[in-house]
């Protein structure tokens, strides 16, 4: 799989400090999610991971630094990224909730990525959620506000 993402130029960036090419590259963000995510009194981007996990990147400092004990999951590709970040952050200590239909994961011959991925989610995440259940519980907290 890491083989054919990088023969599609999935997520490919010219440079990590440089921004240019980056709006609509296979790096840049869903525009649904854009002004999530350019939130920045909310949102910390940490650096990108270099393989499946986070075990290269500074995401348990970030969350460390911010004192976050509880992360919610979701994105692609379910069966390694995504799953690959629950593994680690679990290890390190973190609540992980993973939003099972708010992942992706290749489907090939043989293989069911998202079949594999689900079934970790549910043997190891400490919740797993739907989207929708997920909204209410926010909603319910008020959490998820209207902005």
């Amino acid at each position: 799989m890491e083989k054919l993402m990088h023969n599609i130029n999935m997520f490919d960036r010219e440079d990590q400090l440089n921004l240019d090419g980056f709006e609509g590259s296979g790096a840049d963000w869903l525009n649904q999610y854009k002004p999530y995510i350019m939130n920045t009194d909310k949102v910390t981007i940490c650096s990108p991971h270099k393989v499946f996990g986070p075990e290269n990147n500074d995401l348990v400092l970030q969350l460390r630094k911010q004192k976050i004990d509880k992360v919610i999951l979701g994105g692609m590709s379910g069966n390694l990224c995504v799953e690959s970040h629950m593994r680690e952050l679990l290890e390190c200590g973190f609540e992980v909730a993973v939003v099972g239909d708010a992942t992706a994961s290749a489907k090939l011959p043989h293989l069911d990525g998202d079949q594999a991925a689900q079934t970790n989610y549910a043997m190891m995440a400490s919740e797993v959620y739907t989207t929708n259940e997920l909204e209410e519980i926010l909603e319910a907290r008020q959490i998820l506000a209207e902005e």
